[in-house]
């Protein structure tokens, strides 16, 4: 691990590496016990925890609340329909997949009868009960 890539974790997940990735802590935690730059760089993001945590949560207006709360019920009608439009897209797209399959077996039948009398063919000419094929 290089210190960029130290810094770049601080930043994202912060100085408690119990945040990180599992992957990246035994790696984390050699270099900060080695480097002091790594353990400066976790005492910066340790100082943005700390006034992270210390600045108050945000809380919604009673106007917005009021205004998602009335803009519910639309939403969810336009989520049904959404869902039947997929629904139904899904259906098509399952019918057309069968109706390739079907029309796939019904040319691969007529395409391979020509290799099938070859290999009969073949076979009749063999003379031998030892040189004979199982035909597939």
């Amino acid at each position: 691990m290089t210190i960029e890539r130290l810094k770049a974790l601080a930043q994202a997940y912060g100085a408690d590496l119990r945040r990180w990735p599992a992957s990246e802590r035994p790696f984390a935690e050699s270099l900060i016990a080695a480097d002091p730059e790594a353990r400066a760089a976790l005492a910066e993001a340790a100082a943005l925890d700390a006034l992270l945590a210390a600045s108050p949560a945000p809380s919604p207006s009673a106007q917005l609340t009021a205004r998602v709360l009335a803009g519910a019920p639309a939403r969810r009608a336009a989520r049904a329909r959404r869902g039947r439009l997929a629904w139904f897209l899904g259906a098509g797209w399952t019918a057309a997949a069968c109706a390739g399959v079907v029309a796939g077996l019904g040319l691969t039948t007529h395409l391979t009868a020509d290799a099938r009398a070859d290999a009969v063919l073949y076979q009749s000419t063999l003379s031998g009960v030892d040189d004979a094929e199982v035909l597939g």
